[in-house]
Order: structure tokens, then sequence, then C-alpha cells
């Protein structure tokens, strides 16, 4: 472990210097690279997905792991569209003359060695391989299991191309040992490995959270909450409610809880479940939604839950205060959203919910890299420092200070 990492720290100084150019280049060539060796990747794909069915895989799990041609294109698309953002690097984030009159300057650099651990989705390798060789650093990966043929074949098109560019292959490599202990060893490698960013389950993050000697940067789960509040557009909220839930419940931006104002409660309630009904979504209801609507009650665990699945709790709240302390005891910290017409209402859920991302009138499910511009995203980082949300190239940057002077001495 401790040669393979020395290697990577090494391979990272040598990308921190790369001109924005020679990056841009080179992210160009893996876009291209992926869509000329689809077949390669889906024959690694089918070998996953072999596996992952006779491991009883949830439907959820299934639909992360799967690529076809779609997904394959979307992933070269992503690489593509971070090779046209603006450089990270080098920013001049301020810059001011002291009293000595030194000039000083505060620049963004990469961070360097960074360690990314994952579960199930492949598109992920090629995302934060991106991301990271984008902005500057080596990064290490540890996808799951069930994706490991996919992930070795996306990694192995990933580094000929570095080595076609004359570039260490180390710069973009996967945890050679994929093994529980594996990991516990790189999150101890504080030596070498700069960040630790897992994203993943509670079981995985609570393991790193507790035991990495790296910093830390969570991708918690994603428990979402909608609240539609006394004067919402019925239709309008009916529409996002939906969307939130249904349109991929297996992601961490899925909508897991519905709040419903008890003054509308008896009316939208039914047109709600009218609609859910059609996508076969399982609808828990607490003891007030179950007076309304023909559905299980729901119990105290299954609000604490992120299902990853199409089932849904929903709550019958007293206005936008109790929706607010709902959220507050239950939520994770990633995405919720108010549905209303009342400006002031609004303002006060935005103001008042501590969470990443907080919405009015719009689904939950834009919590996305790519829905906010930053071409694709590491994960939704549900940590307060330093990085809140999507996290894209220009949060894969720490800085340094630079100093110009003239012959100053300190007096």
């Amino acid at each position: 472990m401790e040669d393979f990492l020395k290697k990577t720290k090494e391979a990272s100084r040598i990308i921190a210097t790369l001109s924005p150019e020679i990056k841009n280049k080179i992210l160009l060539a893996m876009a291209d690279k992926l869509l000329k060796n689809q077949e390669e990747i889906l024959e690694a794909n089918k070998q996953d997905m072999f596996e992952a069915r006779r491991e009883n895989l949830s439907q959820a799990l299934l639909d992360r792991l799967f690529l076809n041609i779609d997904r394959i294109e979307s992933m070269a698309n992503g690489i593509k569209e971070i090779a046209s953002l603006k450089e990270p690097v080098g920013r001049v984030l301020e810059g001011w003359v002291n009293k000595d009159n030194l000039r000083i300057e505060k620049v963004s650099v990469p961070i360097g060695l960074i360690g990314i651990i994952y579960e199930s989705r492949p598109n992920v390798t090629s995302d934060t391989a991106a991301l990271c060789f984008k902005s500057g650093n080596a990064v290490v990966l540890k996808g799951g299991k069930e994706a490991k043929y996919s992930n070795i074949a996306i990694a192995k098109l990933l580094g000929q191309v570095l080595n076609e560019h004359d570039l260490p292959k180390e710069i973009v490599t996967l945890l050679p040992d994929y093994s529980r202990e594996g990991v516990a060893k790189l999150i101890k490698m504080d030596k070498y490995v700069d960040l630790i960013i897992p994203r993943g389950g509670e079981n995985l993050i609570r393991f790193i959270s507790q035991n990495s000697t790296v910093p830390v940067i969570k991708h918690d789960k994603g428990l979402c909450h909608s609240f539609i509040d006394k004067d919402a557009d019925f239709d309008k909220a009916i529409k996002i409610a939906i969307n939130a839930k249904v349109q991929r419940p297996g992601v961490c931006n899925a909508m897991e809880t519905l709040l419903v104002d008890k003054k509308i409660a008896k009316d939208i309630l039914p047109l709600l479940k009218n609609e859910f009904d059609k996508h076969n979504t399982e609808l828990r209801g607490c003891s007030e939604t179950v007076k309304i609507i023909d559905v299980n009650e729901a119990n105290e665990e299954d609000f604490k839950k992120e299902y990853l699945s199409n089932i849904l709790s929903i709550k019958i709240v007293n206005g936008v205060n109790e929706a607010i302390k709902h959220v507050q005891k239950y939520s994770s910290s990633h995405s919720e959203s108010i549905i209303t017409e009342n400006y002031t209402t609004a303002e006060k859920f935005l103001n008042e919910i501590d969470s990443s991302c907080v919405y009015v009138n719009a689904s939950t499910r834009f919590t996305d890299g790519g829905e906010f511009g930053f071409g694709a995203e590491v994960g939704i980082s549900t940590s307060k420092l330093h990085s809140r949300g999507p996290m894209g190239i220009n949060d894969l940057t720490t800085y340094k200070y630079k100093i110009y002077g003239n012959g100053q001495i300190r007096k």
C-alpha cells in the first residue's frame, strides 16, 4: 500500500503543473477513448450485472450498476463538459497590498492526492477521475465490489490515454486492494493522501468518519423532504412530488418523505395517491394520513429511512413551522423543497432549513453537478467544511498565499 501511494503522490505533483490546454486535450482524448471502446465496457458491465443478479441485489442497485450505450455516451459527454469548464487552478481569489508594500495574492491550487470511495455506479469512476484531473489532483478510486469489472475497464482506458500522453497512469488509479482492510489502510495514510471523499451508505460513511486520519468530506445519505404548503398550486405540487419520488427512486436526491399542510390534506392527498398509484409507489402515511387515504401506516423508523426505492413516507403537519421542525429532526442535510405561492412562507423555509440545497417550487432531483452547470460532481457533500452540496472542480482545490516583495524585512 505504501509503495503504491508513494508513486501516486509523485504523480500528483506532475499533474499539478500541467497547463490548462494540456489537461483539456487529455480529457477530450479520454472521452473519445470511452466512446471508441464501448463494447469492452459493456462486456465488463455484463459480468457485473450477472454477479449482481446472482447476489439478488435490489432493483434500485441494479439500475445504478447497469450501463448501456446511452449511459456510456453520457459519461463521455460529462468528461467533455468538464474539459469546457473554466480552469479551476491558479485563480486569484483575493489580492491586496499590505502596509509594508508586500503584494499578497490568495491563489487556488490542487488539493493533491484524493481518495474517493463509492458504491454501485460505474459512471462515478469516469466522472470523478475527470473532475480530479481537471482540478490538478491525482486520485485513488475505490468503487464497490459489485461494479468491479466495469470500473477496471473504465480506469484501464483512462490510464491508456495518460500513457499515450507520456503521463504516469498513477494519476488516475484504482485501489488495488478491494477489501475492507484495503480501505482501512488507505484512510490511515495521511502521509500521502490529502483528502478522503466517501459516498455511499450509512455504514460506509460512519466507518470512514470514525477511523480516518485523513481529512474527510462526507457524502452522506439523501433523506430528502418536500413540503406542500397550504398556499401551494395543486397541479404544480403534484407534478413536483411525482418527479421527486418516481423519476429515479434509487438515487440520493430522490424524495423520501412528503410533508403536507393539514389545511389542504383532505383535498390534495387523494389526488396525490391517484397519481402515485399510476407509478406503483408504495405509500406509508402517518396516523392522520391513513384517515384520508388507504395506505399502510408509517412508524417512527420510516421517517428515518433513505428508501432508495419506490416507497414514500407521508406526514401531515400543522403549517410551515411544524414542517421545518420535522425536517430539522430527520433530515440528512441533503436537499429539501417547499411548494408554495406564498413568498413569505417560502423565504422562511429557505432561511431556516439548514441543508446543502433548499428549493422553492422545484424537485429535489435537481441536486446534481451536471444540472448545476458543474459538468459532473464528485458527490453531494453533506459536510459543512469545506464544501457543501454538489462538489465540482472548484471544490477540489484549496489555496495558498503568494507574497511578492522587494527586499522588505519585518521590524
